[in-house]
């Protein structure tokens, strides 16, 4: 437990991103607190809060990736049980929202899974969430609670802008629905932008059509707010580099990284992918040719803003830099 401006405040991480949470732990002088996780033989997840919470102002780490529906059971059972113990607001810290590419129908007859979680984690009893640059900005609509949707774009441009590249740059835009963030970066590194056009036949399959914007010569830095499969990235960086591109760099908050993402990261002509912790990565979606940042002092940041009443929009900010 830790007292912050009077309040008595506690920590506690489930299993999807623990080292992240320690992370924040350390940065923001709170310790993490003890909870049993523990699986029945039919799978079923029993949670037991090894501390009292009562009267507390509890912050609850899990992003909510892959296995998606486990971390999701494990984040509202914890969530129910510090809600049942009287804990005094529960703070989800959520960087990564699983089901957050379904905030629309598309079709007729689909549903709406990026709401349905919104339910859940308010019906099971959370009082704020954090989370970190959402697929979709209309999902902090979803919800009737406070939510903060923090951005790494700050971090990612002070990695590139370290590098001091010699020649000029340009942020490209994957396709269209992503003009605006390569937009935002490009005002911060202050160069221009280019956009991929690209058709999906179906899910996680992209075909490259065109890129509008000049490219020859030019240093290429893709951005996105994640990479799953890393079929649209890796064929986007070839046309770059077939287009006179000098050299091609993606990076992205989000590494899903899911099969082949890897074997196609190392086979590609990318130079580097530059990604956050948000997820936590196994050794198998480790490569030399990717790059993870820390947000975890964003986020440590963040909470003690909470805890003090101060606002958060100065951790969203670059320089000159203030976002909509």
């Amino acid at each position: 437990m830790a007292i912050i401006d009077g309040q008595k405040v506690k920590l506690f991480s489930l299993s999807a991103n623990k080292k992240l949470a320690t992370e924040i732990s350390e940065l923001s002088g709170i310790p993490l607190s003890k909870i049993d996780l523990s699986r029945f033989a039919d799978g079923e997840i029993g949670v037991n809060l090894e501390e009292t919470v009562r009267g507390h102002h509890v912050f609850l780490v899990q992003p909510t990736h892959e296995p998606v529906n486990e971390n999701i059971m494990e984040l509202l059972i914890t969530i129910d049980a510090m809600k049942r113990a009287s804990a005094k607001t529960i703070n989800v810290i959520m960087p990564y929202y699983g089901y957050s590419r379904q905030d629309r129908k598309s079709k007729s007859r689909q549903p709406i899974s990026a709401k349905l979680v919104a339910n859940l984690i308010e019906t099971a009893g959370a009082t704020r969430v954090l989370a970190m640059d959402l697929h979709a900005a209309q999902i902090q609509g979803f919800f009737d609670i406070p939510i903060d949707n923090f951005r790494a774009m700050p971090i990612i441009v002070n990695y590139f802008e370290e590098k001091h590249f010699e020649d000029k740059v340009v942020i490209v835009a994957p396709d269209h629905g992503g003009a605006v963030r390569a937009r935002k970066m490009g005002d911060i590194m202050n160069c221009p932008i280019a956009i991929i056009d690209k058709r999906r036949p179906a899910p996680n399959v992209s075909e490259v059509m065109g890129i509008v914007g000049e490219v020859e010569g030019r240093i290429a830095i893709i951005i996105d707010d994640m990479i799953d499969t890393a079929g649209t990235i890796t064929s986007a960086a070839q046309a770059l580099l077939d287009r006179g591109a000098k050299k091609v760099y993606a990076a992205c908050t989000h590494p899903l990284f899911s099969p082949p993402a890897i074997e196609r990261i190392n086979n590609s002509v990318l130079e580097e992918v530059v990604c956050t912790n948000t997820i936590q990565l196994p050794d198998h979606k480790k490569s030399p040719r990717i790059t993870q940042l820390s947000i975890a002092d964003l986020f440590a940041r963040g909470v003690i803003n909470i805890l003090c009443d101060k606002p958060l929009s100065s951790l969203f900010e670059y320089e000159g830099f203030s976002p909509s």
